[in-house]
């Protein structure tokens, strides 16, 4: 008889904020977990990334894919809060309030947006082309949505912020950045790209946005926490693609790990409670970049047809390989994690055999931590193979229906992580997912 305990997912005490991160390079499943244990929360609140993200919702059957808008919008209750580590681009978050009016959703008292939220302009999306462009073969997989130059201009202060468009020298300021932006794209070959057409778009998708409530984010939030609200913090992208602690320089342009919480959305660190952190049961990876247990067979493929991995923002295929357990241990040091919801363990139900990478070997050297720099090194996982369970696991709503094989894969990666597995995502449905 195999036992298997799972940590509870209820609320930690009323002045603290849970999160919600990826564990791997993005793509975990973070939307529907997050959208899953919105119903416990007041509040939940993006605190970094852009519209490179793409956060996936099946609700009723239909699908939604959010890139700014936090996960929490889809239920009435919820206030949701777009965090200072956040970059905008208002054409783009025009085109997600737009989707959300067609299906009839009121989110203007639940939709507030930090003054200090960083501005994608459309010449930041000239500018990230342009340079993708010139790198050739050395391209690091961008996607092109002007993140990279945006957060480059917040670092070097020439950044333009939400709370910028309601003072009366905004377009003067605009026009002296825009002019920056012009002037170092003299430097990259040309492309193709219509300014002139979406800075019309860009200025109109301003006045849109207008009509939304501004607020000093960190003042609310840690009013709220006063008040005894309860506050989930939704992460983008993966911890593996974190600008300090991910595969670089193929990662993104924000802290993605717990500590960005606290950049993010202005929380003080003895705020934050449970880190959930959100991995699949295998791994996959969008774009450039070393990927240890990527894999170019059958196997490989079968994972990315089962399990519709394309990008939900660009498209792109995803790279699939197996549950690397070196990259896990890792992400989640560095996360402080309590607790690990692991997703699409119903992509490997027709897998005879399933594979783990236990250890790195590293330059020839057997090694349990990530090297500083997986470019620079020659890195060859060393695999651990667990029996598949060869059976649907659509209709199981809880631990006990489970099959004996897929609890022993689990308990393995509880027993790796030395952290417990709460939740268990079955499915993309909202409903298939086991929690105790």
């Amino acid at each position: 008889m195999i036992t298997f305990a799972f940590l509870g997912t209820k609320p930690t005490n009323n002045d603290m904020v849970d999160v919600i991160l990826g564990l791997q390079w993005g793509d975990e499943g973070k939307g529907k977990i997050v959208d899953t244990l919105a119903k416990d929360y007041d509040i939940v609140a993006r605190f970094q990334g852009g519209p490179n993200a793409g956060h996936t919702l099946v609700i009723e059957g239909t699908k939604y894919v959010l890139h700014t808008i936090p996960s929490g919008i889809f239920r009435q209750e919820i206030i949701n809060i777009v965090g200072n580590g956040v970059v905008i681009d208002p054409i783009v978050f025009v085109e997600e309030l737009d989707k959300l009016d067609r299906i009839g959703l009121d989110y203007h008292s639940r939709l507030l947006l930090s003054n200090k939220v960083h501005l994608i302009l459309p010449t930041h999306r000239m500018l990230d082309a342009a340079k993708e462009a010139a790198k050739g073969s050395e391209k690091i997989g961008s996607t092109l949505r002007g993140i990279g130059p945006s957060y480059m201009d917040k670092t070097g202060r020439n950044g333009l912020r939400l709370g910028d468009i309601l003072q009366a020298n905004f377009e003067q300021r605009y026009k002296s950045l825009k002019r920056k932006h012009l002037d170092l794209l003299e430097l990259y070959p040309q492309i193709q790209f219509d300014l002139a057409d979406e800075e019309q778009k860009w200025f109109a998708a301003l006045e849109r946005i207008k009509k939304l409530s501004f607020i000093d984010a960190e003042y609310f939030l840690n009013a709220q926490l006063r008040k005894g609200k309860r506050i989930l913090a939704e992460g983008a992208q993966g911890s593996m693609l974190d600008i300090d602690f991910g595969t670089y320089p193929y990662v993104t342009s924000s802290n993605t790990i717990t500590a960005g919480v606290c950049n993010g959305l202005g929380i003080a660190p003895k705020h934050i409670g449970e880190v959930i952190g959100v991995a699949k049961a295998y791994t996959t990876r969008v774009g450039s970049g070393p990927f240890p247990t990527e894999l170019f067979d059958e196997a490989g493929a079968e994972m990315a047809r089962v399990g519709h991995e394309f990008g939900a923002t660009t498209g792109r295929p995803r790279r699939c390989g197996w549950i690397d357990m070196v990259q896990l241990r890792y992400t989640t040091m560095l996360n402080g994690v309590t607790q690990i919801a692991l997703t699409k363990i119903d992509v490997l139900n027709g897998f005879g055999q399933i594979k783990s990478s236990e250890h790195y070997l590293v330059n020839g050297q057997l090694s349990d931590q990530m090297p500083y720099d997986l470019c620079q090194y020659e890195v060859a996982p060393k695999y651990l193979d667990h029996p598949g369970w060869n059976q649907s696991l659509e209709k199981i709503t809880s631990t006990d229906g489970l099959p004996d094989k897929a609890l022993q894969y689990i308990n393995y990666i509880q027993e790796q992580l030395q952290v417990r597995i709460s939740m268990i995502s079955t499915g993309p449905a909202r409903e298939s997912i086991i929690i105790a």
